[in-house]
């Protein structure tokens, strides 16, 4: 039971102070005045206002409730060195015995810094103490007990962002005189362009003190992809600078590694993986459009979007034979620069499209002969997108470009409609792969069905090279693409692909086709036929081949400790010419894939290892993140560690409950807040002075003050 009076005024609070006021004021006057029954006024009146205020006497029905102490145990990676996980586990089945000494205390136990589950990198405790506070309340909480090395990322800086008034403690594993040393990256690229180098900054740091005396000297032996292994001698805290090449696109990786100390507490912090995605200057794309028609702006507006693409584009308005009269300086704003763009400046572009472009005089057969020049010998890349023109007497194969394009006309061209499709190779290239809406979940389908629209025209071709990858009317070639010397060369035999951009008959995967041809042409590496692939996720190695062939022989992984193994690639269901396979490794580094020369050799390489850099970036056990938060909520931080060194023999702080001191740790002990919190079950409400009683007394002090004033 618990008893308090509390009040209930009938009348508005700032009306009964008004009121108390003005009866004051009226006893003051009559003392002044020293008139008869002042004192029987004023005890009739105080009689009145504690009527108005109604008081109540208030009995609770209260049932305490237990005090909550939360502890909080590190998981993180950190916490895996040396013997600190039996050093936690020790201090927490001495805790267990504490805490059972100590009565209406209830013990809630928090797993943080458990890798994977946490969005920011680091040991991110408060973070998961947070978690559990959701279903706490805060009037209840008696203390946080932290147990950690101390490396912890997220520690607030107030005490009223904990949303909490309660000690927090830290029991500190590990040993306060731990030796390491790390590679500190400070400044390092995220990308370069193809050819040229990154300078990467870094220093050797040094955190406690080496039980061996040796200089200051260390070794670091720098590897790069393709490149022999470097050493680099250095000094400790010295800044450094290392030349990160940046060979080809896609993710470029420098592994720097430290040489190891005796009596350093890990080895894992010392190597630094530095992966930076190499970028190709804008690749230069030079448009011919024989003539004006709907499927020119289709490729203008393909390239245009490309911010990787600086597009030269000309479209031929009139033929030179067409004679009108027209003065020339009237049909066209400038001269179409032949000589220059063919001549001169034609190893300058990566790619050359002809867009529905006849052989009608503009360019002389020189010209012709320098692209396939610039072709095979100087590895540009030609595309030509065709229709009616390529089944012409003009067709630009009656020229000396013949000996490049994979396919000669027949002079007849398919006018009916009918539905690309992807031929058994499309569906193993990386161009035609996949392409959205096509049917290749059934591999073993003879005739998957596209869900593309109709196109009406294509030029027949008979090929003479190269890979058919897609099929139009009657099953005859629509896309060839071929390797021809040191270029590339691709046939579309339809001008139609604008209908899929206009959307008629449901349009089709025009931007994807399109996009990926004239980046294949141009050489991107994602694209290439054959391909391996190398990832990795902690210590998981993920290899993947894409091939054009219908079997790949096993890859040999290389380890960084120099070990060597044979992984067998499966192939993966419903992607053709794709094979994968995931192995478990060993040694966190750099690992280095490649397939048999006999095969034509395709190297990869990954980093395999911790995924979280910061975790294990600084090692040893410290108390000076903690302290500040324990300082300012009065708690403490102990080192729990004995003299002997066993981990399992720890010296935990005596645990004590109290209710009103403000310092809440000291030598060898530690306190626990008493919330005597409660939850009320029932309460009852009982007038003090109201009804018949409250009346009789008013009346009667009433009563009294008229017969005294009366004498």
């Amino acid at each position: 039971m618990n008893w308090s009076i509390t009040f209930a005024p009938l009348v508005p609070m700032p009306v009964l102070i008004a009121l108390t006021v003005v009866a004051l004021g009226l006893v003051v006057v009559l003392l002044m005045r020293r008139s008869r029954g002042a004192l029987l006024r004023l005890a009739a009146l105080a009689a009145l206002i504690g009527a108005i205020f109604n008081p109540i006497l208030k009995e609770e029905q209260r049932e305490g409730l237990a005090n909550v102490a939360i502890v909080v145990l590190d998981e993180s990676p950190s916490q895996k060195l040396s013997d600190r996980t039996q050093q936690m586990q020790a201090i927490r089945d001495d805790l267990e015995k504490k805490f059972a000494k100590i009565p209406n205390l209830k013990i809630k136990w928090v797993t943080g810094g458990v890798p994977g589950e946490q969005a920011a990198p680091g040991t991110n405790l408060f973070t998961d103490l947070n978690s559990a506070l959701n279903d706490t309340a805060p009037d209840r909480i008696a203390g946080v007990l932290f147990v950690t090395d101390g490396q912890v990322h997220d520690v607030p800086k107030s005490a009223a962002s904990l949303g909490f008034d309660a000690p927090v403690h830290t029991l500190l594993t590990g040993k306060p005189d731990e030796f390491d040393r790390r590679i500190e990256v400070m400044e390092a690229p995220r990308y370069g362009l193809v050819g040229q180098s990154r300078p990467i900054e870094l220093a050797v740091r040094e955190t406690g003190k080496a039980p061996t005396a040796e200089s200051g000297a260390v070794t670091l032996k720098v590897r790069r992809e393709g490149l022999p292994d470097e050493t680099v001698r250095t000094e400790i805290n010295r800044k450094v600078k290392i030349d990160m090449p940046i060979p080809h696109t896609g993710t470029n990786i420098v592994e720097i590694e430290l040489q190891p100390t005796p009596g350093e507490l890990t080895t894992a912090n010392n190597r630094a993986v530095v992966a930076a995605e190499g970028v190709r200057e804008n690749l230069r794309v030079l448009l011919v459009s024989g003539e004006p028609h709907p499927g020119e702006r289709t490729w203008r507006n393909l390239l245009k979007s490309d911010a990787a693409v600086d597009l030269v584009h000309f479209t031929i308005l009139r033929p030179p034979e067409k004679q009108d009269g027209t003065p020339i300086n009237q049909l066209s704003l400038i001269a179409f620069p032949t000589r220059e763009l063919f001549s001169e400046k034609i190893n300058q572009f990566d790619l050359i499209i002809f867009d529905r472009y006849e052989h009608r005089g503009i360019l002389q057969l020189l010209y012709y002969d320098n692209i396939a020049k610039y072709v095979t010998e100087h590895g540009g890349a030609l595309l030509v997108a065709a229709g009616d023109d390529y089944a012409s007497a003009f067709s630009i194969y009656h020229t000396p470009l013949a000996p490049v394009l994979p396919a000669a006309p027949t002079g007849r061209v398919l006018e009916m409609p009918f539905r690309a499709k992807v031929t058994p190779e499309g569906q193993k290239h990386p161009v035609t792969r996949g392409l959205p809406g096509w049917n290749s979940a059934n591999v073993a389908d003879a005739s998957p069905k596209p869900t593309w629209g109709k196109w009406f025209r294509q030029a027949e071709v008979t090929p003479k090279r190269g890979r058919i990858v897609m099929t139009g009317a009657e099953d005859k070639p629509l896309l060839i693409l071929d390797r021809n010397g040191k270029g590339r060369v691709a046939l579309l035999t339809s001008d139609q692909a604008w209908l899929w951009a206009r959307g008629y008959d449901g349009g089709g995967p025009h931007t994807d086709l399109l996009r990926r041809l004239s980046h294949w042409l141009m050489k991107e590496p994602d694209l290439e036929e054959e391909r391996l692939i190398a990832t990795s996720k902690g210590m998981k190695l993920t290899l993947e081949r894409r091939s054009m062939e219908d079997k790949v022989g096993p890859v040999k992984v290389l380890g960084p400790g120099g070990d060597t193994t044979d992984v067998t690639l499966k192939p993966v269901t419903g992607q053709p010419g794709v094979w994968r396979s995931t192995v478990d490794v060993k040694l966190p580094g750099l690992y280095k894939a490649e397939t048999s020369a006999t095969t034509g050799q395709l190297t990869a390489v990954a980093n395999a290892g911790v995924e979280d850099p910061r975790e294990m970036s600084e090692v040893t056990a410290t108390e000076d993140k903690m302290k500040p938060i324990a300082d300012t909520t009065g708690g403490g931080v102990f080192w729990t560690r004995t003299q002997n060194g066993s981990a399992t023999n720890v010296d935990v702080p005596r645990i004590s409950m109290m209710s009103a001191a403000k310092v809440m740790a000291g030598s060898g002990w530690l306190g626990l807040k008493d919330r005597q919190a409660y939850l009320t079950r029932g309460v009852k409400l009982t007038p003090m002075f109201t009804g018949f009683a409250a009346l009789s007394a008013l009346l009667a002090l009433i009563a009294l003050a008229w017969w005294r004033e009366g004498r």
